[in-house]
C-alpha cells in the first residue's frame, strides 16, 4: 500500500479543477524557466525536471549552482526561495491577485541579488502550453480556486507515495526506474522504467505517473504506458480501477472519477500500479 500519508480523495467540481490545474501549470513554468537558465542542462532535459517535496506540499527545482532552489506550493501558488537547508523559505511571493509580470519582477530582483543575470528567464520556452488567460496578463486566483488546488495538491502527494514505492519495487528488482519528477511541459509527475531489449534496437520504456488532466481526459489520472506500442488487439485484462487507452499513445489508465469511487483508494490505486506496471513488463518481455 501507499502507506499512512495517503490523503483521501474527493470529487472536485471538473470546471474547478481544470481552472486549478491550468492556473498551476502556468505558476510552474517560473521554476522550469529558472532551471533552464541557471542549471547545467542534461541531455534529456533531467535539469528542469521538479521535485515533490511533503513538508512544502509542493513542487521544488534542483539545485542552483549557489545551493538555492526555488519552490511553488501548490495550495496557494507561493513562489519561494530556500538556501538549501531545511530552515525554510528565505523570501516568498505569493501569485494570488498578481500577474506574470510582477512575478517577473520579484524573480528579477531575487536573482539580481544572487549575482545572477535575469534576462535569462525570458527566453523563449521549448513548448506550447494550454490556452489561458494568464497568458495574455490576467492575475492568478489562488483564492478562488482554494478548494480545488487543495486537491490537485492531495493528487500529486499521493501520487508521489505510490510512485516512490513502485520505483522502490523495480530498483529492487535490479530493474533501472528514473527518480519520480515532475516534468513542467506535461506537468505529469512520472517514473521511467527501462528495459534492455536483446539487443540496442529493442529497448522498451514503461512510464508510470500521474497527469492531472489534459486534452485526453478532463480530470486527474494515473497512466502506465508501454513503448514499444503493442498489438491493441492483443492487450490483456488489468486491475478493477483500469482500462486501455490506445489513441495516439497505448497506457493503462485509472481516471479521478473511478478512484474517488473506490472503497480504499489507497489499495486500489497501489494494486493498479503495481499489476499495471506488472502487466507492461510481461508485454514487452
Amino acid at each position: 500500500m501507499g502507506g499512512s500519508g495517503w490523503r483521501p480523495q474527493r470529487g472536485t467540481d471538473k470546471r474547478q479543477l481544470s481552472e486549478a490545474r491550468l492556473q498551476a501549470h502556468y505558476a510552474v513554468q517560473w521554476l522550469a524557466r529558472t532551471a533552464r537558465a541557471y542549471i547545467q542542462p542534461q541531455p534529456d532535459d533531467g535539469h528542469t525536471s521538479l521535485l515533490w517535496d511533503r513538508s512544502l506540499d509542493g513542487l521544488m527545482t534542483q539545485a542552483l549552482p549557489d545551493g538555492t532552489r526555488l519552490s511553488l506550493q501548490i495550495a496557494d501558488l507561493t513562489l519561494a526561495w530556500h538556501d538549501g537547508t531545511r530552515a525554510g523559505p528565505v523570501q516568498s511571493f505569493c501569485l494570488n491577485t498578481q500577474p506574470d509580470t510582477q512575478a517577473r519582477q520579484w524573480l528579477g530582483a531575487q536573482l539580481a541579488a544572487r549575482n545572477l543575470d535575469a534576462r535569462a528567464l525570458d527566453a523563449a520556452s521549448p513548448y506550447p502550453l494550454p490556452a489561458h488567460a494568464i497568458a495574455q496578463g490576467a492575475v492568478y486566483d489562488a483564492a478562488g480556486c482554494a478548494d480545488a488546488l487543495a486537491a490537485l495538491a492531495a493528487w500529486y502527494g499521493n501520487a508521489e507515495l505510490l510512485l516512490s514505492g513502485v520505483q522502490s519495487q523495480m530498483l529492487e528488482r535490479k530493474l533501472a526506474a528514473s527518480p519520480v519528477c515532475c516534468w513542467p511541459h506535461h506537468f505529469d509527475l512520472a517514473t521511467l522504467i527501462t528495459l534492455p531489449g536483446r539487443n540496442s534496437d529493442l529497448t522498451g520504456y514503461v512510464g508510470v505517473g500521474l497527469s492531472p488532466g489534459d486534452d485526453y481526459y478532463d480530470e486527474p489520472y494515473y497512466y502506465v504506458s508501454v513503448y514499444p506500442r503493442p498489438d491493441a488487439a492483443a492487450l490483456p485484462s488489468l486491475p478493477a480501477l483500469g482500462f486501455w487507452h490506445t489513441h495516439e499513445f497505448t497506457a493503462a489508465v485509472s481516471p479521478a472519477h473511478r478512484i474517488v469511487a473506490a472503497k480504499d483508494q489507497d489499495s486500489e490505486t497501489n494494486d493498479f500500479l503495481r499489476g499495471s506496471v506488472a502487466v507492461a513488463i510481461k508485454l514487452l518481455s
